[in-house]
């Protein structure tokens, strides 16, 4: 499942075949519980087809929804990836053309920041330009002064390269992963093709029980998006759970194997200082970040400042060898909504911000990770503070969730916060499932999770005015309010349950065709009135307002000619209760 040859960052490869060995011990078991293939994108995405948008030698993929009533298809951003691999031997390397040739100029800062500010525009730069209808320079100027980023390690060549950015289309991500009680590999990488069906643009593999660097293994080679990893809670594995006990050593030592891998970006709670965690000491919910909570830890063990801090410029060296782009990590943030926005939280922010700048100075990739739980009326505060301290490095937020009291129903309470943050400029929301505070997610709680987050940020791309965001919305009203209804099934987010809700009342197929739903019935349709009136307007010569007008005028003199009484009398035997 690895890949073969040679280049600058790999030589020989010998760590990656370590990968193949270590992933061979868990063969047998790993083997069993891989997930069969997920039926064809028509099981879950009817009348769409894959298709690809052609630059030169660049080919994107995109995803088109057949429309009836002479409407023309309907093309769509598209995360699934490659259909119908075995998940045993991984995606097809569609990046190894581009990095062996880089490779073969002896290029030591491979980082697509790098690349930006020497003026040189990539494939990866191509490809994201296609995918979000901007030209390649324009890419190329974001990532140059920082404002956005693709996550696109060298190693990961099975990606499909997207950017991140609040000038591009506002990104999701799934987080997936075992734990110490459940999941399996295969349920994991299951996990993974599901999240990204459903429209997840990157993974964070964020597994903490048994096999960690296995379960990577396989998700990081299936992955044809982004994946990132939290390396901190691989440290604490290999020191069986002793906060204390990691080091800087050991925390590079992971960095690289993670790196190895393909893994493309990095949370990493670099800005949980020694002096900020005595301002944790009055919250409600203190440290929630399990990053967070190990690193103040370790931090008190000692007596000693965060070594993520202090040997920073070393983590550096690592991610601009592999182009690992940095998330940093909000290890401070607020865990209840009466914990936003204080000192302990915005000092972090800070840091962050300063590191921000050390990082560019290598040339590497940073985004900025937020909260967490924030009301409504304090999100703005948080955007607003981030730009300004962090540089307009991408915003990376866990919704906010904007109330506590909703246990099992925290991805409606984030996915409120994460349209109104990704209004405001957050470039990338962290879905929330139902299972938020409550347990591991499994495949159904994924894609409730993704669906929630993908209205959440479609709604903050219609806020925004980005070009073209409003397409599929105007194409599923026209259809709606002309009741082609097979149309309104397949133009929604997840059709096979818009269809089954419809059903439920009205199952029969010559309700496909009816001009009405369940809910107002065949005479109370205000869309079937409005069509009426159209009608009416065009047997007449008139236009839709003289013909209300008309009905409106002959609705007045039929009042008139009844006597002009506001109250007729009621004959007998129809009175109320008779």
């Amino acid at each position: 499942m690895s890949t073969n040859g040679k280049n600058e960052n790999g030589g020989s490869r010998r760590t990656e075949k370590l990968a193949v060995a270590r992933t061979a011990a868990a063969a047998g078991s790993a083997a069993e519980s891989a997930p069969p293939a997920l039926g064809p994108l028509s099981d879950d995405l009817p009348a769409s087809r894959k298709v690809f948008l052609v630059d030169g030698d660049i080919r994107v993929p995109a995803r088109e929804i057949a429309l009836g009533g002479g409407e023309p298809p309907l093309r769509v951003y598209d995360t699934t990836g490659p259909q119908g691999h075995d998940v045993r031997t991984g995606l097809p390397k569609l990046r190894q053309p581009w990095v062996d040739r880089r490779a073969a100029r002896g290029d030591r800062n491979v980082s697509q920041m790098h690349y930006a500010r020497n003026g040189e525009i990539t494939e990866e730069m191509r490809f994201v330009a296609v995918r979000e209808n901007v030209s390649p320079q324009f890419v190329c100027d974001e990532i140059a002064r920082g404002r956005a980023i693709i996550p696109a390690n060298v190693r990961h060549t099975e990606l499909e390269p997207m950017i991140i950015g609040r000038n591009f289309l506002v990104k999701i991500n799934a987080n997936i992963g075992n734990s110490a009680v459940t999941s399996s590999i295969g349920e994991e990488v299951e996990k993974l093709q599901w999240a990204t069906r459903w429209g997840a643009d990157t993974i964070m593999d964020l597994s903490t029980g048994p096999n960690i660097h296995e379960t990577r293994e396989w998700i990081v080679r299936n992955a044809a998006v982004p994946v990132g990893t939290v390396p901190i809670y691989q440290c604490l594995e290999k020191v069986k759970g002793r906060a204390e006990d990691i080091n800087i050593d050991l925390f590079i030592e992971t960095l690289i194997e993670q790196a190895e891998q393909g893994v493309d970006y990095f949370t990493i709670h670099a800005g949980v200082l020694l002096r900020y965690i005595p301002l944790t000491a009055r919250r409600v919910t203190g440290i929630v970040s399990r990053g967070g909570s190990i690193m103040a830890k370790w931090c008190l063990a000692h007596h000693e400042e965060n070594f993520l801090y202090t040997d920073f410029e070393r983590i550096c060296e690592v991610m601009k060898k592999y182009d690992v782009s940095f998330s940093l990590g909000d290890g401070l943030r607020p865990g209840c909504t009466a914990d936003a926005n204080d000192e302990a939280q915005f000092a972090e922010l800070a840091t962050l911000g300063e590191l921000t700048q050390v990082a560019w100075k290598h040339d590497v990739q940073v985004m900025i990770e937020g909260p967490g739980h924030v009301p409504l009326h304090l999100i703005k505060e948080n955007m607003e503070r981030q730009l300004a301290v962090c540089h307009e490095a991408p915003f990376y937020t866990l919704g906010p969730l904007v109330t506590d009291i909703a246990p099992g129903y925290d991805h409606i309470t984030s996915g409120i916060g994460a349209a109104m943050i990704g209004w405001l400029g957050t470039a990338m929301l962290c879905y929330v499932t139902p299972k938020e505070h409550l347990g591991l997610p499994d495949r159904d709680d994924v894609k409730t999770g993704v669906i929630t987050y993908k209205i959440a940020a479609h709604a903050a791309d219609l806020a925004k005015g980005h070009p073209g965001a409003r397409d599929r919305d105007d194409a599923l009203s026209r259809a709606r309010f002309e009741f082609r209804w097979q149309d309104q099934f397949n133009l929604a987010l997840d059709p096979a349950t818009a269809r089954a809700f419809h059903d439920q009342t009205l199952p029969a197929d010559a309700a496909k065709q009816a001009h009405f739903c369940s809910m107002c019935g065949p005479a109370f349709c205000s869309m079937k009135i409005t069509q009426e009136v159209r009608d009416y307007a065009a047997a007449h010569g008139m236009t839709d307002r003289q013909a209300l007008e008309t009905k409106m005028a002959a609705k007045a003199d039929e009042f008139r000619a009844r006597g002009a009484h506001i109250y007729e009398p009621v004959p007998d035997g129809e009175r109320l209760g008779e």
